[in-house]
């Protein structure tokens, strides 16, 4: 069984590249002292990755950076997505107010294909807490290419840098 798909440029949905977050947030205020978990994470992100057996030849990818609450019942807050660049230098602040997550939503924030600034070793640091006690959320991003004929796709998943509390 074979699957194939055509559309040309002016069939595909374009999405400005300025418009990160699709998911609109609730601002809100952390307490600091009702904050019973959080965690800071490091999610890998691909800007370009190099093929041919060169450093010669890049494809640029487009990446998803997904925040997903897992928890039936509590919201998570999230208090900060930053995204560096391969020398470790902070190229944007997507999160610059606490934003609440509600239970079993997901929010995601884009990086476009013709964004160079991060290079092939850049990174989004997610931290979120929850002022009661909840499940971890799921952060990964999603890198995809399918310039030409080439398609390629893969997940990065996110690490744990810092870890407050248990979770549920």
């Amino acid at each position: 069984m074979g699957l194939t798909a055509c559309a040309t440029q002016g069939q595909l949905t374009k999405q400005s590249p300025l418009q990160t977050r699709q998911t609109p947030l609730q601002e809100v205020t952390v307490d600091l002292k009702k904050v019973a978990i959080g965690q800071t994470v490091y999610v890998p992100i691909y800007s370009h990755i190099y093929h041919f057996n060169n450093q010669a030849h890049v494809m640029n990818l487009s990446a998803t950076l997904s925040v997903r609450n897992t928890d039936f019942t509590n919201p998570i807050i999230i208090t900060s997505v930053r995204y560096y660049d391969t020398d470790g230098q902070l190229v944007r602040q997507d999160v610059n107010r606490p934003l609440r997550l509600n239970p079993l939503a997901s929010t995601s924030f884009f990086v476009s294909a013709d964004d160079s600034s991060g290079g092939s070793g850049a990174n989004f640091i997610v931290e979120w807490v929850g002022e009661k006690m909840a499940s971890e959320p799921v952060i990964e991003a999603v890198m995809i290419s399918t310039s030409s004929s080439q398609g390629i796709s893969f997940v990065s998943s996110g690490k744990v840098l810092q870890q407050r509390g248990k979770s549920a």
